[in-house]
């Protein structure tokens, strides 16, 4: 089964949410889907249906590289005892790590993926998911 037909709900999910710039190529067995959401609720739904397809994510066949838009969002403190916050490519600590947030960082919360995960975004940029328990409001 070539893998724009395993992921072609993905696919399709993504066009039919608006993803701008939607890019599918596959390289040396893998599938590479970037872009840009129009909002973190739909990178969020798009990991939902890669959820139904490869439910542990174990595969290891996919990039989903699609980015929410910068939407105002409010904003969290990075509430970690010492050490700096992990920011993954998904919602789950399986998911490769893509940057970092310092302790007491401020960064802005996108939305929530579920009541353990939200993503977010650094001020430099970078976007990713982080674990719900190490973030608090700014008041």
């Amino acid at each position: 089964m070539a893998l724009q037909d395993k992921y072609k709900a993905l696919i399709d999910a993504a066009t039919a949410a608006g993803v701008a710039n939607l890019a599918v190529r596959e390289q040396d067995g893998v599938l590479y889907i970037d872009g840009d959401a129009p909002s973190g609720a739909v990178k969020d739904q798009l990991w939902a249906v890669y959820d139904q397809i490869d439910p542990n994510f174990t595969s290891a066949d996919l990039v989903l590289n699609v980015n929410a838009k910068a939407d105002p969002g409010s904003k969290v403190r990075v509430a970690t005892q010492e050490t700096a916050l992990n920011i993954r490519k998904g919602p789950g600590t399986d998911q490769p790590v893509v940057g970092k947030a310092q302790k007491d960082e401020i960064i802005t919360l996108i939305s929530k993926a579920n009541d353990q995960w939200a993503s977010v975004r650094t001020d430099d940029g970078t976007e990713g998911y982080a674990y719900m328990q190490y973030l608090e409001p700014v008041a």
